[in-house]
């Protein structure tokens, strides 16, 4: 089963191992497929639910609604995102202006079928809106029982620093942020980690197995293989670009002695890294079969030695990206529509 971890500076507990679907839900699979793999994901002990209203346009959120139809709500973690553009994308469907903040949870809780979520996140910084308006917003949603917690995701260590500040002012509490981190992008580590850890704010990471490279299933020199995400016009593959050289690739192939010798697959030593670090409550999973959640749920629980982390790091010490300037192109500067 899995292990939970507490979310930031609050008595709020999640699993470690939490189900995301930005790209599977209404895209890359069938509905019933997804539904599936909800339900696994509730077999395997995992109660944290990762999603966001921009996910295929709204749909993706729809899916989880109806996957999670029956669970008893108080026994689930239904986390939700805001910023995308979504709808018709028109001026005001985007951004973190009060208005979108507003149309946008009352349309996430409608879609989810909920009248609350656990945690409501700023899908990135918004350049375009005062932070205060933002904040006041995301005050009232909370005061309002709509959501119990504020996060934001792929924000900087100023941003962090600054938007805690506004969240103590008013009242509420800013505990995490969900960044992408694995062993193969570290960049986190250099700022906003420490920044976080000093804040009392988590991390809830994404693609910690870096798009699927650490899984050790794209080979170098080797055609990647039909229906991977490197294959998905749906977004996958423009992520996944980064990492399809072949040193990264010849890399990880290097990890299988270190994954063998711990008795673990390389998708559980990769995740097991992620969690090694202390800032991160849990990471974020995907999965288009159920049975792929087997493997990854056994990382839960793996604690790993100092020697092992520094073999790790040693092996993708070359490919591996960690400078901290690299937080800073994640916002984009005007507002996508």
């Amino acid at each position: 089963m899995v292990n939970y971890r507490y979310l930031g500076n609050s008595g709020f507990k999640i699993s470690e191992i939490t189900y995301g679907n930005w790209l599977t839900h209404a895209s890359q699979v069938a509905n019933d497929a997804a539904i599936a793999t909800v339900h696994k994901a509730l077999d395997l002990g995992i109660t944290t639910f990762d999603t966001a209203d921009t996910y295929a346009n709204t749909a993706a959120e729809e899916v989880l609604a109806e996957a999670l139809k029956g669970q008893r709500r108080e026994s689930l973690e239904i986390f939700t995102k805001v910023y995308f553009p979504t709808g018709p994308k028109g001026t005001n469907d985007t951004g973190l202006s009060r208005k979108h903040i507003l149309d946008s949870i009352n349309g996430s809780l409608r879609r989810l079928d909920v009248d609350h979520v656990d945690l409501y996140q700023a899908h990135r910084f918004d350049h375009e809106t005062p932070l205060e308006e933002t904040f006041q917003a995301f005050a009232d949603i909370v005061r309002q029982g709509k959501a119990l917690y504020i996060g934001v995701s792929e924000w900087t260590a100023e941003q962090l620093r600054e938007g805690h500040a506004l969240a103590s002012q008013l009242g509420i509490q800013l505990i995490s942020n969900q960044p992408q981190y694995s062993a193969l992008w570290r960049v986190i580590e250099g700022r906003v980690v420490p920044t976080s850890a000093e804040l009392g704010i988590s991390q809830i990471v994404w693609s910690p197995l870096a798009q699927g490279i650490l899984t050790g299933k794209y080979l170098p020199g080797q055609p990647v293989p039909e229906g991977s995400r490197a294959t998905d016009e749906h977004g996958g593959s423009e992520f996944i670009k980064r990492f399809l050289r072949d040193d990264v690739l010849e890399a990880v192939q290097r990890l299988r002695p270190i994954a063998d010798e711990a008795g673990l697959t390389l998708a559980q030593l990769s995740l097991a890294w992620v969690l090694h670090n202390p800032n991160v409550a849990a990471t974020i999973v995907g999965a288009s079969r159920p049975e792929q959640l087997e493997d990854t749920v056994k990382a839960s629980g793996v604690v790993l030695d100092d020697e092992v982390v520094a073999r790790i790091d040693e092996v993708l010490a070359p490919v591996a990206v960690t400078d901290p300037e690299r937080t800073y192109e994640s916002s984009p500067t005007t507002r996508l529509v």
